[in-house]
Order: structure tokens, then sequence, then C-alpha cells
């Protein structure tokens, strides 16, 4: 054989290095920067949709906690970081949908320096009062509302957070008024109401799941679209009559310019870990919804962002609320 045989014969073979290192994904450990401290809900998630997408992407995933402003300082750190795909935030409404309209001098754009993966857990949010409460439905609530406009407190979670917009998506459906009080996390509002220091709060369903069944509070309707199996007595707003859902969800993004193979890798590892029948079970117990197959793309959960991000700018210019 010839020279010139021998190096047309390898010249393919050549060619061909390239782009095998390049399909080579990934090829170091994928950080999961979680925006808020350990042991809370967002950090649970990361860990548990993490630990399932290890064996499928061949490599470690870590978690990396950097809480700080409402979630915006992770956040503000995964936009920075290279577009390779090996970090990604897990991220959720205060940081991806809220911040914009509530932070004028935000140090990112989540609409343009961050990259959509695939949404991870959906949770939804309880109308709650103390179990002895003489309130019994949401009818109840809402006739005490118009009797005495802007009288009844109701807490939050925190102004800006997802149980405050869904307050005031309440109270715009309803044409009621109720006094917002912002507390620090639902931890501290559920408390309050089983003491009898606020009438009502719209508070995470994994904070109140273990009052409820406690006999301390009272659920007097979810913000799923459909009754929940970890409480199915208790009714939706739209059974209520107000065509409302939301909650509370979480999502994995990346930086802004990674490549479209690496986000597919990763949303296929996401949603082969949301297949997985011991996270279904734990998720559920946590009183998650299941998530939606298109949502678990990124092309799916890119369009459901943008539609969350339009809805919380028309509540938020409807109830005043402005960017600080």
């Amino acid at each position: 054989m010839t020279l010139s045989r021998r190096a047309a014969l390898a010249t393919p073979a050549i060619l061909l290095l390239p782009r095998a290192a390049q399909a080579a994904f990934p090829d170091r450990p994928v950080r999961i920067v979680v925006p808020f401290a350990a042991g809370t809900s967002s950090d649970l998630q990361a860990r548990m949709i993490g630990e399932r997408m290890a064996p499928l992407l061949g490599q470690p995933v870590v978690v990396d906690n950097r809480a700080g402003a409402g979630g915006t300082v992770g956040a503000d750190a995964v936009a920075k970081s290279p577009p390779d795909g090996h970090t990604l935030l897990l991220g959720s409404n205060g940081p991806l949908t809220n911040a914009p309209v509530l932070q004028a001098r935000l140090s990112y754009d989540p609409a343009k320096d961050l990259a959509a993966v695939a949404m991870i857990s959906r949770s939804p949010l309880t109308l709650t009062v103390k179990a002895d409460s003489p309130w019994r439905s949401l009818a109840d609530v809402l006739a005490a509302a118009r009797a005495a406009p802007g009288r009844i407190a109701i807490g939050s979670s925190g102004q800006g957070s997802a149980t405050h917009f869904l307050i005031e998506q309440v109270m715009a459906a309803a044409g009621v008024q109720f006094t917002h009080v912002p507390y620090r996390g639902s931890s501290a509002s559920v408390p309050d109401v089983i003491a009898g220091n606020i009438p009502l709060v719209m508070a995470e369903v994994s904070t109140v799941l273990p009052t409820f069944r406690g006999g301390q509070t009272r659920i007097l309707a979810m913000t799923s679209a459909a009754r929940m199996p970890i409480a199915p007595e208790v009714p939706t707003l739209i059974e209520g009559g107000l065509d409302l859902t939301g909650g509370s969800w979480a999502g994995l993004v990346a930086p802004a310019g990674t490549p479209a193979a690496s986000l597919a890798a990763l949303a296929q590892a996401v949603r082969t870990g949301l297949a997985d029948p011991t996270y279904r079970q734990r998720q559920a117990e946590l009183g998650a919804e299941i998530v939606a197959a298109r949502e678990q793309t990124p092309e799916g959960f890119a369009a459901w962002l943008d539609r969350e991000r339009a809805t919380i700018r028309a509540v938020a210019e409807r109830a005043g609320i402005r960017p600080e």
C-alpha cells in the first residue's frame, strides 16, 4: 500500500476525532447552584433530581448553595458562568419571574441571560385558616371580605413571593380587598395563623400539610388545576368560582449560549429522573404535581417561562407593584 493510499484511508478517522471529542458531554462534574440555603425546599429538589441525573450523565452532580437577595445572587453567578452546560441553576419563581418586576437594578436578565433546561417540580399553594375558624369555605372568606373591604388581613411568605402574587390574583378575580401582611416564609406565617394572630394565610402546601393533618389548620382551597391526591377532600380555587391556578415551582436553567446538544442531554437526564417511581412518590409526599411532558424539554420550559413572566408583569402592573 502506498503512503498516499494509507493517508487517504486514515483521513476519515482523523477528521472524526474532533467530533467525538465535542460529543463528550459532560466531561466533568455538573454543578447545580441552589440560590437558597441548605435544607430549603429548593435545596431538597436539587439534591433529589441531581442524584438521579448523575448516573445518566456519567458524571457526579454536586449542589452548590449560594443564598442571598431572594435567590438573585445565585442566579447572577450562573448567568455569568461559562456556557458549557456544566453549571446549572435550580431556578424558581423568585429569581426567574418575580425579580424583574421587584428589583430595579437586577444584575442579570433571566429572559436573556439564562437558557431553559427543564421544569422539575410544581406545587400548589393553599388558602389556609385556623382549624376552629368560622370560615369553612372560600365562599365564606370572600363574603367576609366583601362585607369588610380591606379589613381582613392575609399573610404571605414574603413581599413579591409566589404567595403574594397569588393573593393579588385572588383579589382581582374575586373583586375583593385584603390587607396583605408579608412574613419571612410560610414557616413564620402558618404558626401565626394557628396562634390566632392572623386569620388567613396563603402558604406553601409542604408547610401546611403537617398542621392540616394534625388538626391545627383547615385548608379552604388549593391553587392546583385539580384536587390533589395528598388531600382529596380540599377543593380548588376553580371549584370555588375563581379561574385561577398557580403555585411555587422549580426548574433547571443554564447560562445563555449553552449548546443546544448539551441542553438536550441535560433535559433527557431530567426526564428520566422524573419518571423514577421512587422520585414520583417522594414528590407526591411533598405535595408536588406531575410536571407536563412538554415542560420537561428546553423548548417547552422556555415557552412556559415566557407566559409566566407575562402573567407576573400583568399582576404587578394591576396591583401597583413597582421595582425598587
